[in-house]
């Protein structure tokens, strides 16, 4: 028996191939229909496939197959998915199931409700229509206030990991939150005091499309994410030759090429 008849006669051992037990089933995100291809419930479970519903709900996700499981690398953490298993893995960190993943035509099914946890989504069955309803949480934080954070954060943070896009973004709360400062995002980012205090107000780059990262960076900081505790300012040495900061202020941490201080 080659590899992968060893592999499929296991699972069907396992139980993680799909039995003919399966019903059809509709999703909605926020009320509108969700074009997840072939969604079922099974013995009360309802499963998604993997590549299908992450298309849709994470198009930043890349699934790939490893040998006997999916894989998805999202942009903060790894999700696992073996069929066959109670369990699915967020990083190192595994996550118990009620029922398998199932493994049907080549495609990995995994149940909803686990996968939409991780994706910050609420579930809810509506079992005379057989609709399974995602509801996005209510952000506390509002559109502007996301358009102008992320928009600081990608031009500030260009060539930054994501530890630096979150620093830059806290030292802009921090501000906002600090009585030395003006009490808005916008306030803190046009605060044209001493001459302004982001070069990207200066030479416009403020104004571009922010990246997709720089994106998930303003929504992590916005919802509590914090890596520089209370700094207030930030830069880049060898590109500046105001070190007023240096020299008056208390050193924090490096991130990148930025240094903090508060």
């Amino acid at each position: 028996m080659n590899p992968l008849s060893r592999t499929l006669a296991a699972l069907t051992l396992a139980g993680a191939l799909l039995t003919p037990a399966a019903s059809a089933v509709s999703l909605t995100l926020d009320g509108q229909p969700l074009p997840v291809e072939d969604p079922i419930v099974c013995e009360n479970t309802t499963y998604v496939p993997l590549r299908s519903a992450l298309e849709v709900l994470e198009p930043s996700a890349q699934i790939a197959w490893a040998i006997d499981r999916a894989v998805a690398l999202f942009p903060d953490f790894t999700l696992t998915a073996c069929p066959g298993s109670y369990t699915i893995f967020q990083d190192s960190t595994p996550i118990p199931l009620t029922a398998p993943v199932l493994l049907n035509a080549g495609r990995t099914l995994v149940p909803i409700r686990p996968l939409a946890a991780l994706l910050g989504l609420e579930v809810t069955w509506d079992s005379q229509t057989s609709t399974v309803s995602l509801t996005s949480p209510t952000p506390a934080w509002r559109e502007d206030e996301l358009y102008w954070l992320s928009r600081i954060i990608s031009a500030e943070s260009q060539g930054e990991s994501w530890e630096g896009k979150i620093a830059v973004g806290n030292v802009v709360l921090n501000r906002v939150a600090s009585p030395d400062f003006p009490d808005t995002i916008y306030g803190v980012i046009f605060d044209d005091r001493w001459g302004g205090q982001f070069e990207p107000v200066r030479n416009g780059t403020v104004y571009q499309e922010p990246t997709e990262e720089s994106v998930r960076a303003a929504i992590a900081c916005l919802e509590g994410e914090r890596i520089v505790g209370d700094s207030l300012y930030f830069l880049a040495p060898h590109l500046t030759d105001n070190h007023w900061t240096m020299e008056n202020r208390t050193y924090i941490t490096t991130i990148g090429a930025h240094w903090f201080y508060k």
